[in-house]
Formats: structure tokens, C-alpha cells, sequence
């Protein structure tokens, strides 16, 4: 089990996302295999996102959105428990969920 850290970035809402590089594998080889090599994009969605949603189901999971091209976002979904939180996910889309925007740039 490798539970080294693979990144831990600041978002703008205060609270730190880390990912190990095991919890990352999983991401890319499982869940979404499209955003394998995909950790710069994932930094800096969370670091420097266009905006910030609230999720529906669970007030401390937040969406991150990132414009990349037209009608195409990516998106990364983490947690936050107590000023610290971990990466969920993170995928590329083409919709921005409902949930509450709670931060803009």
C-alpha cells in the first residue's frame, strides 16, 4: 500500500485537497482512465478554479470547475473535514453539476 502523498494543494476556500499516489492509481485506472497523467490539471483546478460548487448530498464535498476549451470543463470533486481535505475525484466534462456556486473568479 502506497500511501505516499502524491500533491496537497490550497484551494481558494481556505482548506488543503491531498491525493496519495495509491487513492491516484485507483482515479486513473478505475474510475476515470482518461486523467491518467492528469495530476498538473488536477493541481490547478483546485489551486486556481473559475468557480466553486457546493455539493447537493454532502456540505462538505466541493466541485471544482476549470474552463479548458469550449463547452469542456475539468472537474474535481473533494472533501473538506476541518481545514483538510482529500481529493474524491476528478474527470472532464462537459456540465457543470447544480449545486450552489459558492465561489467564482
Amino acid at each position: 500500500m502506497d500511501d505516499t502523498i502524491l500533491f496537497n494543494v490550497k484551494t481558494p476556500l481556505g482548506f488543503s485537497v491531498h491525493v496519495t499516489r495509491e487513492y491516484w492509481d485507483f482515479i486513473t485506472t478505475i474510475k476515470h482512465p482518461v486523467m491518467k497523467s492528469g495530476e498538473e490539471r488536477v493541481i490547478k483546478v483546485l489551486s486556481d478554479p473559475d468557480e466553486i460548487r457546493q455539493s447537493k448530498s454532502d456540505k462538505n464535498v466541493y466541485l471544482f470547475y476549470r474552463k479548458e476549451q469550449e463547452k469542456r470543463w475539468q472537474c474535481a470533486v473533494a472533501k473538506d473535514e476541518t481545514d483538510s481535505g482529500f481529493l474524491i475525484t476528478a474527470y472532464p466534462t462537459d456540465k457543470i453539476k447544480e449545486g450552489e456556486m459558492i465561489w467564482k473568479k
